[in-house]
């Protein structure tokens, strides 16, 4: 027996492809900037707001280029996902993990 196939999609064009399904998102890397979630056209995501103290007040250090340090983007809604990886393309700190899925038996 050999590997199951995929889920393979096709382009307008007619061009198949393997869809790349969102399976974590890391949370500790996550800075919380939203470019992932104005992207996603299905509302996989959700932005929450780190608890006050996961927040390090002491951190004068403003030399990063992070967009937020009070909030994180979570899966909500992992199973919507199209497996476009959008999220990963826009995402720069390389927080989301995809994988491609067989076909349901």
């Amino acid at each position: 027996m050999g590997a199951e196939p995929n889920i393979t999609g096709v382009t307008r064009g007619g061009t198949s492809w393997i869809p790349q399904f969102v399976t974590e998102l890391d949370e500790t890397k996550c800075i919380g900037c939203g470019r992932c979630y104005k992207v996603c056209p299905r509302d996989v995501l959700t932005i929450v707001q780190r608890a006050i103290d996961d927040v390090d007040l002491d951190d004068d250090d403003d030399d990063d280029d992070d967009d937020s340090d009070n909030s994180f983007m979570t899966l909500s809604n992992a199973m919507d996902c199209i497996g476009c990886e959008a999220c990963s393309r826009v995402c720069p700190k390389a927080c989301f993990t995809h994988s491609a899925l067989p076909l349901a038996a």
